[in-house]
């Protein structure tokens, strides 16, 4: 049975091209792919009790995270993620994570996953790494992209505030941590004609 649409991104248009560095409206910050060679900033980050709480994983040696490394690179390849290290422009110190993720490029959506590094909170750099991942899927062809968090986590609530995600509403008890169920703020930035 043939369908009425078309893709909105072709297969293909992202696996056929290196993944592009990315750089923030200030310059200060690149969101560069993911190498081998993280895996230790990877496990260092993952570290951190905040992050594993609210990422509700760990990581526990650096063969672990260099797995996670290219499974993240693998995502590339198939064109179901697209996932960026953080890093000051001008020395490389990674910083967090940013990414696409469950990417459907049939209806243009993708979903958005971050974390930042301990040392890296309150410098504005989750929605500055953010904006400038939005503005790049959005011109490379995305439609509509979801941002969720658990009402709990404010500082992600201000983080999407500030890349321009307006709440759109409250999906409840809808992930689980481990802590138990968790509401989900929904966040979403759509492409506008």
């Amino acid at each position: 049975m043939p369908f009425l649409t078309q893709p909105a991104i072709p297969p293909g248009t992202f696996s056929r091209t290196p993944q592009p560095t990315l750089r923030t409206a200030d310059d200060a910050l690149a969101l560069r792919p993911f190498e081998p060679a993280d895996a230790a900033a990877v496990h260092l980050a993952f570290q951190d009790p905040v992050l594993q709480y609210w990422h509700i994983r760990s990581m526990d040696s650096t063969d672990e995270a260099g797995e996670w490394v290219e499974s993240v690179r693998e995502g590339w390849r198939k064109e179901t993620s697209a996932q960026w290290l953080v890093v000051r422009a001008d020395g490389g110190e990674a910083l967090g994570r940013m990414a696409l993720r469950q990417m459907n490029l049939e209806d243009g959506v993708a979903e958005v996953g971050y974390w930042v590094t301990a040392a890296a909170r309150g410098l504005g750099v989750a929605p500055r790494a953010l904006t400038a991942m939005t503005d790049w899927a959005l011109a490379a062809g995305f439609h509509r992209i979801d941002l969720e968090h658990s009402t709990g986590n404010e500082p992600s609530c201000r983080v999407a505030e500030k890349a321009g995600y307006p709440l759109e509403g409250v999906r409840r008890s809808s992930a689980l941590h481990a802590d138990g169920w968790h509401d989900m703020h929904v966040h979403v930035r759509i492409q506008h004609p």
